[in-house]
């Protein structure tokens, strides 16, 4: 396997897109290079490690549309990663992208207490590699529960081109999810978006400062009690779909943070066999880094999704797929 490249040497170069125009640098910094949390930013804007046009500005300096970014990740003390060969399904591979389909229960990156066994690791022995030795190629993330497609990039500048497409919007991102309760046909879900004021590990949509979050969704089917829904990301907040669907009045099935046991005995059996919130990233289309060619793929449904589906007794028909 070919070494990740040393983040001393390569960095993220980019150009800030209209999206973002006005908003703060550490703000910017982390939506260009989601693996970043807000404090790594702030730390990497105070070393000085992050430019725009060629300045250091503060964290809370306002970005305009067309500035080049900049961002030098900190020189590595003895970060590796190792790679482990743990089956991840690829739909897609070439010198500047893979694209995986992740299962369900795989965390994406290591972190405290997950240091090996992660999508990661998997990567590792795949190839990946977008800059940081630590999580190579991740442009953009799937909570541990959630399975389905994910683009990994293979290189520093794949991963800038990819960054800015997902800042940018222009990544269409379609799951599946099974909801508990009588959803509408369609819907359109646009709010504020920000950490709940208690639960810092939550988020929530009922805040009156935040982020805008755009969800959109159409009915596939309907089963006594429940619905399976195709969901559309217009953009990608932490746990975006859990919220928008659980504060709708229509919380993900098996979702232990955002949802409910089910009265209905049928569906608490079904959630409790499933064991993980019932959302399937199915559809990813993106432009390739590279050729500029439009790409799209979609990730088969995995079986315990579909054992929980089929374990309802179905109802009305209310959609087509």
């Amino acid at each position: 396997m070919t070494p990740p490249p040393d983040p001393t040497a390569e960095a993220l170069d980019c150009v800030v897109p209209p999206t973002l125009a006005g908003e703060r640098l550490d703000r910017v910094v982390t939506s260009l290079a989601p693996d970043l949390t807000r404090s790594q930013a702030r730390r990497l804007i105070d070393l000085g490690r992050v430019t725009l046009d060629g300045t250091t500005p503060k964290a809370g300096a306002a970005v305009r549309a067309g500035q080049r970014l900049r961002v030098e990740p900190l020189p590595p003390e003895a970060l590796s990663v190792e790679a482990e060969d743990i089956p991840v399904r690829v739909l897609y591979r070439d010198d500047d992208v893979i694209v995986v389909d992740k299962p369900a229960d795989l965390v994406v990156h290591p972190a405290a207490g997950h240091a090996r066994g992660t999508l990661v690791n998997a990567l590792a022995a795949l190839g990946a590699g977008g800059g940081d030795p630590a999580r190579p190629g991740i442009v953009h993330r799937l909570d541990k529960g959630t399975s389905g497609v994910m683009v990994v990039a293979r290189n520093v500048t794949a991963h800038a081109r990819l960054a800015e497409q997902f800042a940018g919007r222009t990544v269409d991102k379609t799951y599946l999810a099974i909801v508990v309760g009588e959803p509408p046909a369609e819907g359109r879900i646009e709010t504020l978006f920000a950490r709940h004021p208690v639960d810092r590990k939550r988020f929530t949509s009922r805040t009156t400062r935040g982020r805008t979050a755009l969800t959109t969704f159409r009915l596939r089917e309907r089963r006594p009690g429940c619905a399976m829904l195709e969901v559309r990301l217009g953009t990608g907040r932490t746990h975006q779909i859990r919220v928008h669907l659980s504060e709708g009045g229509w919380p993900i099935l098996g979702d232990p943070v955002y949802g409910r046991a089910p009265r209905d005995p049928e569906l608490r059996r079904a959630a409790q066999a499933l064991a993980r919130p019932a959302l399937h990233a199915w559809r990813l289309a993106f432009t390739h880094p590279r050729t500029g060619e439009r790409l799209a793929f979609e990730a088969d449904v995995p079986a315990d999704f579909e054992r929980a589906w089929k374990g309802i007794s179905p109802g009305v028909v209310g959609g087509t797929s």
